[in-house]
């Protein structure tokens, strides 16, 4: 498979009964701009799908937003399911497969309100909201991804002290929100205690895979794990107890899965004190990470050897207002990829992320993904050069 990646709320647009639409608009936060609009995909998605298909590509990962399906709990909305079902139809008629996210961090605001994945019923909410869309999108989907990058938080925070004033901001950002909700708590993906996370998380996965299979038995189930390309520097490097702590626990549940997906940017040098800086000198992204095309192939060998799954790359690319350097990215990371396949590792896919340019979550839409730009004004669409790279490079792979 060879495709492109969004996510409903950094593409959709007015995704207000959200836990995140809300933290946006509190005060404080730690969000630099809200996403308003976004990219008016939940109105422009036909043309999003247009130019996958026109790129050669033959797959289109996107979620499904749990908020307008549920905006209050127990309220479900058909047109909301109905929304969705039609964009799978579309990607079908387009010859895409639809790969369908159901949890791409956001949830609804009342899940939030109610201390969201800590909340004892958490994993069976989900799990009813899991098999109400499979059972809804039917028979067209081709994968579903039930929790995206769940390991994220542990990821940024291993190694590192945090910054007391984000801290604080994050602490008062959730207890106004927490207010104006009416509630003891306000809890999201990817904030708070994250160790604490993963046993509810894990089982959120577990019960929502046996919902899906219990629709579709055949139907491939998986969850994405962020893995950047771990290096061990010096004989003191602590990359195992890293390992340990950021991935271990999502590698023993997917081995149930029946496949992985991974999504690496980068990679990160790991010394006796914990993660290193980039090198000096090296190039950087608009993240600053370090530009380190190569990344992925380390990473899928490295998933698959501690899973046994096949690998799907659910995201890779990187920020950059010039083009060009996303032109040298994308041939060095997919020829890493088919290195690897080459080298017998069960690659299934490679999904670029992102298909547009977006709302990026606390970086609002200063960092740029995108293989198209969106107008902020007209929303106007505009393939850049890089992506009709990925395209020959599809064509390409796939006449084989």
């Amino acid at each position: 498979m060879w495709g492109a990646a969004t996510a409903g709320h950094q593409v959709e647009g007015n995704n207000v009964a959200s836990d995140i639409w809300l933290l946006e608009q509190i005060k404080p936060t730690l969000f630099s701009e809200p996403s308003g609009d976004a990219c008016d995909s939940f109105e422009r998605w036909r043309e999003d799908i247009e130019i996958v298909q026109s790129l050669n590509l033959n797959t289109y990962r996107f979620s499904v937003e749990w908020s307008r399906i549920e905006p209050a709990e127990g309220q479900v909305s058909l047109s909301a399911l109905d929304h969705y079902r039609r964009m799978v139809l579309a990607c079908r008629e387009a010859g895409l497969a639809p790969i369908v996210t159901l949890s791409h961090f956001t949830s609804p605001r009342w899940f939030a309100a109610k201390g969201g994945w800590f909340h004892p019923d958490a994993p069976t909410v989900f799990a009813r909201h899991a098999e109400r869309v499979i059972r809804h999108l039917g028979e067209s989907v081709s994968h579903v991804i039930t929790f995206n990058e769940p390991n994220l938080q542990l990821l940024g925070e291993w190694g590192r002290t945090p910054d007391p004033a984000v801290r604080q901001t994050m602490t008062d950002m959730l207890a106004a929100a927490a207010k104006a909700s009416g509630s003891d708590r306000f809890s999201l993906m990817n904030t708070g205690d994250a160790a604490a996370m993963v046993a509810p998380v894990l089982e959120a996965h577990r019960q929502a895979r046996q919902a899906i299979k219990g629709v579709r038995p055949d139907l491939p189930v998986g969850m994405t794990l962020a893995i950047p390309d771990d290096q061990a520097v010096g004989p003191d490097s602590r990359i195992e107890e890293k390992r340990a702590t950021v991935y271990a626990p999502f590698f023993v549940e997917a081995r149930q899965d029946d496949f992985l997906g991974v999504q690496t940017y980068s990679r990160s040098l790991i010394g006796a004190e914990g993660p290193l800086p980039v090198p000096e000198g090296a190039e950087r992204t608009q993240m600053g990470d370090e530009f380190y095309p190569q990344a992925i192939g380390a990473s899928i060998r490295y998933a698959h050897a501690q899973t046994g799954r096949p690998i799907l790359v659910t995201e890779n690319g990187l920020a950059t207002q010039d083009d060009t350097v996303r032109a040298r990215f994308i041939p060095a990371a997919t020829a890493a990829v088919l290195a690897a396949r080459d080298e017998g590792v069960p690659v299934i896919g490679y999904l670029h992320w992102s298909l547009l340019d977006n709302f990026e979550w606390f970086s609002g839409y200063g960092p740029k993904f995108g293989l198209v730009s969106v107008d902020r004004a007209t929303f106007k669409r505009t393939i850049k050069p890089s992506a009709q790279i990925l395209a020959r490079i599809a064509r390409s792979d796939l006449s084989r």
